[in-house]
């Protein structure tokens, strides 16, 4: 059962507003304030083209290169019910589920802003879909970036048709079934309705704010999994010095150097006792670690706008007496940055596979690929092996989407953004930007276990305890590919405030 949550307002929404009710399983309202703003701008649009002989694009006539085929009164709603299941080619993987219900989310919020010209009653079938449990299947290929998301979006549309395929209840079902089972009739697009539903940037924008949650948990465990690895191997406090930060003067280098120069004041360890000078993913942290943090807060920043944004075409402005054929559906502003988030990322999980190789050295009285026997053990040889390879392929996902345009429509849609390719990718980089520090997490957990007389600070001492409960010290050679996949849940779980 859905608890009450999300109200769609006029009001400007936060990127955790969404994502905290979406995980929370919270309903969606629409204010009465934006329930008001839609019926009018509705009934301005149907007044206008009652009243004036104009052609106004996908309302009365066709769609990209078929902008100037006129389109008869009668055929307005065939018109319209055409272009979602025409458009509903995706293909590849299945889209993650909650990054489902974010797309459905976000293309609730953007018709409800009341510039779309489409009636509440389609708004409202959207809502009750989502608040039933019924999501669409929707395909991670098809869309360009421009013009709107159109497959992607075309799928998240079928089941107001009664077409295609849903999640629900835990299983992929016809839609048709799952409405007459739950006595929802599907609806009957009226004219600029199927065009508003593809037109957008919520396929795109969804990956985006997916990203954003969880490269906000990622920096903050790449700190803490850092400060473990920097006490393992005896490192220098001084390159993470105040001082040395504020000559520096950047923001995410000084709040990074902040959190991890506390907790490894906070522990006692042989600080520095190895060498004068630490080796670049150690000594570097700050400024790498830094900078990905200010490249995350600033995709969030362009993300959380995208999201309070109308990014359909035409828009409908009728307190200005207007209908303006434009571009908002593309989607540049999200692909640069979700290019920029993605090799971010992929820096964080990098500096940390360094750290990784340089923790099994053999160097600085630790043991080599920290096996109790080497030789006879080959201990955490192979997980480096399996960072390398990860860290390798983001460097392959970060080959940027957005330099890339593709000539489509015969040529009315002659340049492409490719955000959707962009968000998919960093997708993956996440994912494997959490496998790169489950690696460094069980390797500077090893590597403690070779020290004496260490006492760690309370936020990391508690994280160790609770990580030991789940997997204990390497003592001979094991199957280690389970713990790799235990140590990425345990990461994905835990609370990143203490």
């Amino acid at each position: 059962m859905k608890g009450e949550g999300l109200v769609i307002s006029e009001d400007h929404h936060s990127l955790e507003d969404f994502w905290e009710h979406i995980q929370a399983n919270d309903s969606i309202k629409i204010s009465s304030s934006l329930q008001t703003r839609v019926t009018k701008n509705r009934a301005y649009l149907e007044e206008r083209l009652s009243s004036k002989k104009e052609a106004l694009y996908g309302i009365n006539t066709g769609f990209g290169s078929l902008c100037n085929v006129e389109i008869p009164q009668k055929d307005l709603s065939q018109l319209q019910h055409n272009l979602v299941v025409s458009h509903a080619c995706g293909l590849g993987d299945l889209v993650p589920l909650e990054v489902v219900k974010l797309i459905v989310s976000l293309k609730i919020n953007n018709l409800s802003q009341g510039y779309s010209g489409v009636r509440l009653e389609l708004i409202k079938k959207l809502i009750e879909l989502f608040n039933a449990d019924v999501y669409p299947v929707i395909y991670q290929l098809g869309s360009l970036g421009a013009s709107g998301d159109l497959a992607p979006l075309a799928h998240m549309s079928l089941p107001l048709l009664g077409i295609g395929e849903v999640h629900y209840k835990g299983k992929i079902q016809s839609a048709k079934e799952v409405l007459a089972r739950l006595n929802i009739n599907p609806i009957e697009l009226s004219f600029k309705e199927g065009l508003a539903l593809l037109n957008g940037t919520q396929f795109s924008l969804a990956y985006g704010i997916h990203s954003i949650v969880h490269s906000r948990r990622i920096i903050s465990l790449a700190n803490k999994i850092a400060a473990l690895s920097l006490i393992a191997f005896g490192c220098k406090t001084d390159p993470f010095h105040p001082s040395l930060q504020r000559i520096r003067k950047h923001e995410g280098q000084i709040t990074v150097a902040r959190e991890i120069f506390e907790l490894l004041e906070e522990s006692k360890s042989e600080k520095g006792k190895y060498s004068v000078q630490d080796p670049y993913s150690f000594r570097c942290i700050p400024q790498v670690h830094g900078a990905s943090l200010m490249a995350i807060e600033h995709a969030a920043d362009i993300f959380e706008n995208e999201m309070n944004a109308v990014t359909d075409n035409p828009n409908v402005l009728d307190q200005e007496d207007l209908v303006l054929i434009g571009g908002n559906f593309h989607a540049q502003v999200l692909a640069l940055p979700l290019d920029y988030l993605a090799i971010a990322l992929s820096e964080l999980g990098s500096i940390s596979e360094r750290r990784s190789f340089q923790l099994i050295n053999g160097d600085r009285e630790l043991p080599s690929y920290l096996a109790e026997d080497p030789g006879l053990d080959s201990g955490f040889m192979i997980c480096q092996y399996t960072a390398a390879s990860i860290a390798s392929q983001n460097k392959q996902f970060c080959t940027p989407a957005s330099i890339d345009s593709i000539v489509s429509s015969k040529g009315q849609e002659d340049h492409v953004s490719m955000a959707a390719n962009a968000g998919t990718k960093l997708y993956k980089v996440v994912e494997n930007v959490y496998r790169l520090l489950a690696i460094e997490w069980m390797i500077s957990c090893q590597a403690l276990e070779f020290r004496e007389n260490i006492q760690l600070c309370p936020a990391l001492d508690n994280m160790y305890k609770n990580y030991r409960n789940i997997i204990p010290p390497l003592k001979e050679d094991r199957y280690l590919s389970p713990d790799i996949t235990k140590t990425i849940k345990f990461l994905k779980s835990i609370d990143i405030g203490h």
